[in-house]
Parts: structure tokens; C-alpha cells; sequence
């Protein structure tokens, strides 16, 4: 048996403004799947939402450039941004959209054969959606 892992799971704490929005739109909108929702004292409020399995890439400037200028054209990303992978970039984009997620841009093949879209969303979050084109579903 390998040793057991030191870091079971990976979770990104966001703060948002407007909590009920944000929720709606990550949970209902986007699908993660609702973990725990937790009311504490002071109307502190908190869900946690299941996004599958969890990766932290780390990029210096240059790479982040690159991945700006591959997806949007232009440099546009926060130093933080999500990505989601999904089984259809253009319909859940379009979904994201619809739901106030604003466009930042279309959904582009990357050369490292993804279709990638940028949306700011709820909450302040900047997002990629990104389907794997040589994955088979």
C-alpha cells in the first residue's frame, strides 16, 4: 500500500456579494452539485459545491499571456481564474450567458486541442469553460 495522500481535497473560497445570485448560478446554472449549505450566526452563509476533481495550475506571466492571447485575443484574466471542463463548450456557454454570465470570448479550438470560452461571472470570477477534443466521451 502507497502512502496515503497529504491533501485530500482542494477548495476555492469566494466571497460574494450577492450570495443568492452567485449560488443560483454556480449550482443551477452551471450544475456543480450542492454539498452542504451552512447558516451560522450573524446571517453567515456558506454552500459548498462539488466541481469533480480538483487540479491547482500554476503558470508564470509568460504562460498566462499565452493562454490570454490564445483564448481571448487580448490580455484579460485576473491573477486567479476558474476553469470548468465540460462535455459541450458552445451549448453551456451559451447557457452561461443567458443566466448573466457576461462574454468575454467565443468559444475558441486552442492549440492544445481544447474548445475554450471566457465569461466573467458571478461573484467576480473570471471562467473558462473548456472541453477536451480528443477526449472521448
Amino acid at each position: 500500500m502507497g502512502t496515503p495522500p497529504r491533501i485530500r481535497q482542494l477548495r476555492i473560497v469566494v466571497e460574494a456579494e450577492d450570495y443568492d445570485e452567485a449560488v443560483a448560478f454556480y449550482r443551477d446554472v452551471l450544475g456543480l452539485d450542492e454539498e452542504a449549505a451552512i447558516a451560522g450566526a450573524g446571517g453567515a452563509l456558506v454552500t459548498i459545491l462539488e466541481a469533480g476533481r480538483a487540479t491547482l495550475e500554476i503558470a508564470n506571466p509568460a504562460q498566462k499571456r499565452l493562454i490570454d492571447e490564445v483564448e481571448v485575443g487580448r490580455q484579460v484574466a485576473p491573477r486567479i481564474r476558474i476553469a470548468f471542463e465540460v462535455d459541450d463548450t458552445a451549448t453551456r456557454t451559451a447557457e452561461l450567458v443567458e443566466a448573466g454570465a457576461e462574454l468575454v470570448a467565443e468559444p475558441t479550438v486552442t492549440p492544445w486541442r481544447s474548445l475554450n470560452s471566457r465569461l466573467n461571472a458571478p461573484a467576480g470570477l473570471q471562467i473558462t469553460l473548456f472541453q477536451e477534443l480528443d477526449a472521448e466521451n
